[in-house]
Parts: C-alpha cells; structure tokens; sequence
C-alpha cells in the first residue's frame, strides 16, 4: 500500500514538473510594431492673371500644389503639379483644379470674368493718351514675399515697355502692393522692392527713369478684401497709375 502511494505521488511530481516546464519555454508575442503616420495631405492654389479680360483676350492661370500625384484642371485635363499656362475662354469662367494624393484630395478656384469686346473703331475723337494708357498698360504680380518679376509676367511687362516707348510723353507712377499677411512695416519695405524692381525693368527696356516713379502702399489699399490665396494673388501687384 505504502509503495502503490509513494508510486502516486512520483508521478504527481513528474507531471507538474513537466507542466512547468513547458510553461517556462512558452514564450509571450512581441508587440505590434506602430501604426505608420498619415501621409501629409495635398495643398493646391490656383489664381488668374488678368481675371477679368474682354471676349477674344487672353488670361493666364498658375498653380501650385505640394503633396499631390495627380493634378488636373476642368476644361484643361492633367497639368503638372506646379505651372502655369494661357487660356482665352469665351464666357465667364471659374477654373476648378482637383489634386490628388496618398494624404487625400484639395481643391482650388479661379474665377475669370469675360467681359464684351471693345466697341468697333468710329470716325469720332481718338482716345486720350490717359485713356489708351488705362487700356494698354498691365500690373504685374508677384509670388508670396518675393520682389522678383516673374516668368509669367514677362510679356506684360514687355507691352507696357513697349506702350511707354511708343508714347514718350506719358509718365506713370508704379505702385507697390502687398496682401495682408505680415507688418506694415514688412509691407511697405515690400512694396517699395516691388515698385522699384518694376521701375529697374522698364529703365532696362529703354524707359527714361524720370518718366516713372514709384510709391508704395503696402497691404493699405487692398484690390481685394477676402481672406483666400486667390485674393491675395490680386493683392501681390505693381499697380501703375497715369501722372496728370
């Protein structure tokens, strides 16, 4: 009796130290490695300049996005995800550019007002030189913070180059303009580089310097009032005013 007990309790001990040691060699999950972040979302901007033309005219659009893998412009299809390129539309238009990416969708909006074409020539008075300057002579647009005239501006400052050369006797004032992020003093230390900046070209082009002056007004005199990057775009100028 005694032998068949001590019997039992042997294999009592055998079986638990098996189970513990199984136990021992069990050996626990790691956990799982973090969740990879977000893709940053797309950013898109899209601005028209002029945008307000007369039926015929051209205007040009400029874009820009970060972030996006495929950009596309209604009415223009795929475009690259910066750029800019010239449209004549016949009516009214807003532009809608959609941009796409692994962080989601952003869109943007220009809005391009066509107006009626310019009256037919009559045999009546010819227009004054305030008016043919008013109908000829462009503002320039600027990038955020920048002084520098842009690629895109080119041809208009090449016309206006062009009207003052053919009109000797006109002089203009070249204001500075600026949207209405930053100082006032920032801006009109801004505006004062985008005015001369314009001022330096045309004296380049030929253009007597005493002809032009240049004033700046900083973000005091707003074209727009609306707190978007298109309206912005319409503030970054060097507005040219006919002197009397």
């Amino acid at each position: 009796m005694k032998l068949q007990k001590m019997k039992w309790i042997t294999l009592v001990f055998a079986l638990g130290a098996i189970l513990m040691l199984g136990a021992c060699k069990k050996k626990v999950a790691p956990p799982p490695p973090p969740a990879p972040p977000p893709p940053p979302a797309p950013t898109a901007s899209l601005s028209a300049n002029p945008n307000s033309v007369q039926k015929g005219q051209p205007t040009t659009l400029s874009w820009q996005t970060t972030n996006a893998t495929d950009v596309s412009i209604d009415g223009i299809g795929a475009v690259q995800p910066s750029g800019s390129q010239q449209v004549t539309p016949a009516d009214s238009t807003t532009y809608h550019l959609t941009a796409k990416g692994a962080g989601g969708t952003q869109e943007a909006t220009a809005r391009v007002t066509v107006g009626p074409p310019p009256p037919a020539q009559t045999t009546g008075p010819s227009a004054t030189e305030e008016e043919l300057f008013s109908q000829s002579v462009k503002d320039l647009y600027f990038d955020y913070d920048k002084a520098d005239i842009r690629a895109d501006q080119q041809s208009a400052l090449q016309g206006d180059a062009q009207f003052l050369g053919q009109h000797s006797s006109i002089r203009a004032t070249v204001e500075g303009h600026c949207d209405e992020r930053g100082s006032t003093e920032y801006n009109l230390a801004l505006g004062t580089s985008r005015a001369e900046a314009v001022k330096s070209a045309l004296t380049q082009a030929g253009i007597a310097a005493d002809r032009v002056k240049t004033i700046s007004y900083g973000k005091e005199k707003p074209f727009c009032n609306e707190h978007t990057e298109e309206c912005w775009q319409q503030n970054r100028r060097a507005h040219f005013v006919y002197q009397k």
